[in-house]
Order: C-alpha cells, then structure tokens, then sequence
C-alpha cells in the first residue's frame, strides 16, 4: 500500500485535499469518483520531500506554458486520438515535433501516461499550465470513454477565449497609443518649448496672464522633478496593485467597475461569456452541476461575480435554481439570467449556456467596438484641447508683449 496526496472538487463544490491509503493512483481516483467527488490530483506523498521540490524548482515550468502552447498542444492530441492514434503514439509524435519550450511537458505526461496514469493525472502534476477544469474536462472524457472529443472541446474553449481576450485588448492598444500621444505632446511644450520664450518674459517685466503663469510653473516643476513624478507614479501603481490582490478590496473595486457607464457593460458581457462558455463546456462534457459551478467560480476574474457564483452553488446545493442569486447581483446581463432560466426549465442547461456564450460573445465585440469608438475621437479632443490650450497661452502673452512695445 501507498500513501497518495490528493485533492478533489466534492458533490457540494467544495474543495477537498488528503491523502489515503491505496495501491495505485488509480485507484485513488476511482475511489474519489465513488464518492461523488471529481478527482483533480492525486500523488504518492512520500514522492519526494517538499524541499527536494526547490532544490530542483525549474523556473519556467513553474510558469507554465502559454495560453497559445496549451491550446495547440491540446488540438494536436485532440486530431490524432480521433483520427485513431492510441495515446501513448500521439504523445510520442508531439515529443518529437512539439518547440523546445513544449517539449518538456510533453515528454513530462508521455512519461506519466506510460507509467501508468490516466492522462488527466498527468496534466495535474502541471498546474502552472493546465488549470483545474482541464484536469476535471478530461477525467470526465476519460470517464465516458471519448477523450479526443472532449480535447477537442477543451481546445476550442481555449481558441475563444483567447479571441474575446484578443478582441478587447487589439480594440484598446489605438487608444491607449494617442494617449501616450497626448502626454508626450503635451510634456514636449513644457519642458522644451516654452522655456525658450521663459527669458522673453523675464526680461520684458510684463504682468504675464494667468494661464501662461499657470504653464511656466507647470513646465518648471516637470523639468526639475520629472523623473521624481514618474518614480512616484510607479510606486502608486505598486502599491495600487498589491492593494488589489487583497480580496475585500478587489471586490470594492470590482463592484465600482460594474457600474462604470460603457466599461461596466462591457465588463458585464465579458463576464457572461466566460461563465456561460466555460458552464456549458463542463456541463456537456458530463461534469455535474455543483462541482461545475465550483471550477467556473474560480475562472471568473471579477470577485463580484465569484461572490455571486459560490452563492448561486450553495442554493443549487439545496435544490434550487441559480439564477435568483446570479439575478441578485446584477453582475450579468438580464438576457443571461433569461437564457439560463429557461435552460433550467427545458433541462438544456449546457446547450443554452453555449448558446448564450455565442451571444455574449459578438455583444462584447459590439461593445468593444462602440467603446474604441467613443475613446478615439474623446482623446483626440483632449489632445487638441490641451495643445490649443498651451498655444493660445503662449500667444496671449506674445500679444502682450507687443502691447507693451507699441505702448
């Protein structure tokens, strides 16, 4: 008999960890599974000492694969155990033809695998590259005897998650170039232009107007301690960002964001995407109700929607519908409690859920697109407003001057 680690989602959603007595990890997982519990890991405990595990820390393992690797790793598996390949030959195919920063984590599960571990337990020794619903995604394939489809799922999950997140972020980057724009601009007339007519003033002795005043004393205070004005907005956004990974605080924040006007919808129909897609991809793939509800919690970034989500799966639990809580927090669009209502009372959560995903989806490109829309020509404005205003400062005290000489 061996010692095994473990750690598993139960029947109620929670989280479960331990270690029992048994001879293979096999066994350990079928046993998690008899009890209703979807197994996530299971390990012999006395593997190795937990300091051995630092001496021989490999530091890019521990980061994982990217999003883009783990997608295309998970579609080849997925093609060749449908076009027939067992899976020991699909991995050793991938070995040989996966990039150098793969192959590792290739060769890691083929050895796992030919040891005699399902691969769901292999792809749990690496969670810095496949997270929790993956693991639990393919113990269910393997469960019901269709793992390459399920792979292929798991990938297109993965394929449009990656687009929605390249779709608002692509949508951002031209705004966020004239904002730069703008301030280097601006920073430009501070601290190189109008110090060139600074002596002018000076040495006229004219009572200069108040926004020239107002940009002379601007331009000096950038040039003298511009570098100090930058350290101390690094350091903000420092302190700004470790305030954040506190959970009270992050759900303040959060919570505000919702009610943004444009940036909250938009955050409300990303968030109805990804709970949506990732809900109906577990639910089709056979995993039950509550331990879904468990992962999608975690894979939602907002805490006021994992708030809503954790009480949307306790009052499941006790046999009720989740949409009350999930309307209750008005972290979703209505039209995603309508969908998943109705997907409740017709028993076609998951295909609704999909459904509902697909939707969310164009929405938030539609958002995006309206969002860019509004910030492109607000920034532009601000930039010509501020430049204008630096110009027409400048002029106004160049007309004075002329006053005083023709005085």
């Amino acid at each position: 008999m061996t010692t095994f680690r473990y750690s598993a989602i139960g029947s109620g959603g929670e989280r479960l960890a331990g270690v029992m007595e048994a001879d293979t990890q096999a066994e350990v997982i079928a046993r998690l599974q008899r009890q209703g519990s979807m197994p996530v890991r299971a390990e012999p405990a006395d593997k190795a000492p937990r300091w051995a595990g630092l001496v021989h820390l490999d530091l890019g393992s521990r980061r994982g694969l990217r999003k883009q690797d783990v997608a295309d790793l998970i579609r080849e598996l997925a093609t060749m155990l449908s076009a027939g390949q067992d899976l020991d030959r699909a991995l050793r195919y991938m070995q040989e033809t996966a990039p150098v920063r793969v192959r590792p984590t290739v060769t890691g599960l083929r050895d796992a695998v030919r040891d005699g571990s399902p691969l769901s337990t292999a792809m749990a020794r690496y969670p810095g590259s496949f997270a929790t619903m993956h693991v639990g995604l393919v113990r269910a394939g393997e469960a019901g005897g269709n793992l390459g489809p399920t792979l292929a799922r798991i990938a297109d999950l993965l394929d449009r998650q990656r687009a929605l997140a390249a779709t608002v972020t692509s949508a951002m980057i031209y705004p966020a170039v004239l904002l730069v724009a703008m301030l280097g601009a601006v920073t430009l007339l501070l601290t190189q232009v109008l110090p060139q007519f600074v002596p002018m003033f000076e040495q006229s002795g004219v009572a200069l107007p108040a926004s020239t005043q107002f940009l002379v004393v601007a331009g000096a205070v950038v040039q003298a301690d511009g570098l100090l004005i930058l350290v101390a907005m690094l350091a903000a956004a420092l302190v700004a960002r470790t305030a954040l990974r506190r959970a009270p605080v992050r759900l303040v924040v959060d919570r505000i964001v919702l009610r943004l006007p444009v940036i909250g919808d938009l955050t409300k129909e990303i968030l109805a995407a990804r709970f949506t897609r990732v809900l109906g991809t577990l639910l089709l793939n056979g995993v039950a109700l509550i331990p879904a509800l468990a992962i999608v919690r975690d894979a939602m970034g907002n805490q006021a929607a994992r708030a809503a989500v954790e009480r949307a799966g306790v009052t499941a639990r006790g046999g009720g519908s989740l949409t009350p809580e999930l309307e209750a927090a008005n972290v979703f669009p209505p039209r995603t409690i309508h969908l998943l209502r109705l997907g409740e009372e017709t028993a076609q959560l998951a295909a609704i859920a999909l459904r509902a995903a697909d939707i969310h989806e164009e929405k938030t490109r539609l958002a995006t697109q309206r969002l860019t829309s509004l910030l492109v020509p607000a920034i532009t404005i601000l930039m010509g407003v501020a430049v204008g205003g630096i110009v027409a400062s400048l002029m106004s005290a160049m007309l004075s001057l002329n006053d005083l000489a023709s005085g």
